[in-house]
């Protein structure tokens, strides 16, 4: 493209910019005179109103929860925040070496990885990995279409292994499990699902065993591949940010949903039952989704979302701070702008009536 062709396209770029500009300040002297820019700012007004979170409140939030952390460590059930034991107490060192696969289930999408590890002061080597979308039918479906799907595209994976990733002669390959959805943990590679939440609801699947699920799936598709750890992604975190830096004793997950884990002394925990682990810790999952609190700052648009969701009266704090809600909170406020103060025109567009059409993006 030549220097006059680029200066036309920049020209005409410039342009349309000024005519959109142009025909936002037209829509909006024509709405400040019909008086729907004022209503349209006093819906806004009010939102802004009622999400305030001053220091008191948020201190007040902070002591609601404080107060859970500690029932829920105290026994199973006693607390709207399960504080979930683990059974990792102890976390990575930076001096782990080796092939190794892992699986990241937590939402939407499913990631499958491979990674080398190269020991003392090498970091890792090489990593490799592959998201995959998980059709909206298999969140609601069964257990097996769910976990046969994922197997398939973990075993299409570890197909493309080049020569120098094949584990050694005899060697099974390990897979490290990330399952972002509330387990009870028996063992560190073995946990039963509690519920389903991120709009999950495969009923067949509550209440077993989530890798003895997978371990079938993955014996269906041939396979040969062992699940030596079942952690929650919040959990995945905080070890890989242990890897890195030593200090690191917590993490929080911010994506389509929400959760925190962190390293508790293990004479903290009353309901834990066995001897206590020889490094005195024990990471908790404290799935904080689940939190709520009349100190949070709900809304009309949280509150009618809840009650219209999968789960009424379930993970609060999730539905109202977490990626897979923020959208959907997003197009409840417009529609309520369309339709009292015509924001868009004395049409309502139709897309913005279709729940969920709206969806979040994280940019960092």
């Amino acid at each position: 493209m030549g220097k006059k062709e680029v200066a036309v396209v920049v020209c005409a770029a410039a342009a349309a910019a000024l005519t959109a500009a142009g025909a936002a300040v037209v829509v909006r002297r024509q709405m400040r005179k019909s008086g729907r820019w004022a209503k349209a700012m006093a819906i806004v007004k009010e939102l802004e109103d009622k999400c305030g979170t001053p220091i008191t409140r948020l201190r007040s939030v902070a002591d609601s929860m404080t107060v859970e952390m500690h029932a829920g460590l105290a026994s199973e059930g006693g607390s709207k925040l399960k504080m979930i034991i683990s059974f990792v107490d102890n976390l990575p060192t930076g001096d782990e070496q080796g092939l190794f696969y892992a699986l990241d289930l937590g939402g939407t999408n499913f990631r499958v990885l491979r990674v080398h590890l190269g020991g003392k002061g090498k970091g890792v080597v090489k990593q490799e990995f592959e998201e995959v979308s998980i059709p909206p039918h298999l969140m609601t479906g069964t257990s097996d279409a769910l976990f046969d799907y994922i197997a398939e595209a973990l075993a299409k994976f570890v197909a493309t292994e080049d020569e120098g990733s094949h584990p050694f002669p005899g060697r099974e390959r390990e897979l490290g499990f990330t399952f972002s959805f509330p387990v009870r943990q028996t063992s560190i590679a073995s946990g039963t699902l509690i519920k389903w939440t991120k709009g999950f609801s495969i009923e067949d699947a509550v209440g077993e065993d989530v890798v003895a699920e997978l371990t079938k799936a993955l014996k269906r598709v041939g396979l040969d591949m062992r699940v030596n750890a079942l952690v929650n992604d919040t959990i995945g975190t905080l070890a890989g940010g242990r890897y890195y830096n030593p200090d690191v004793i917590a993490a929080v997950i911010l994506g389509t949903g929400t959760n925190a884990a962190y390293v508790e002394r293990a004479t903290a925990i009353p309901k834990w039952q066995g001897p206590l682990p020889k490094s005195g810790e024990m990471v908790i999952n404290m799935e904080w989704g689940n939190f709520r609190s009349s100190h949070l700052p709900l809304t009309e648009y949280d509150q009618a979302l809840d009650a219209e969701s999968l789960n009424p009266g379930e993970q609060i704090l999730e539905k109202i701070i977490s990626g897979m809600y923020l959208g959907e909170i997003l197009r409840r406020v417009l529609l309520r702008m369309a339709e009292e103060a015509a924001f868009f025109g004395d049409t309502v567009p139709a897309k913005l009536k279709i729940p969920f059409i709206l969806r979040y993006m994280l940019v960092f």
